[in-house]
């Protein structure tokens, strides 16, 4: 069942439900092998690091 669309607040900001996935790589050649690999498969992608 959907949920009911909310009005934006009071100062315009509109709440939108997102999901995803961290996965956690051993360094940094990993992550971009496994950003390329995945964003050829047609995944929208964010790179973050921490």
């Amino acid at each position: 069942m959907a949920k009911p669309k909310q009005p934006p607040g009071k100062n315009g900001f509109k709440y939108q439900e997102r999901h995803g996935v961290i996965i956690l790589c051993d360094n940094e050649k990993a992550q971009e092998a496994l950003f390329n690999k995945l964003k050829a498969e047609g995944y929208k992608l964010r790179v973050v690091t921490v």
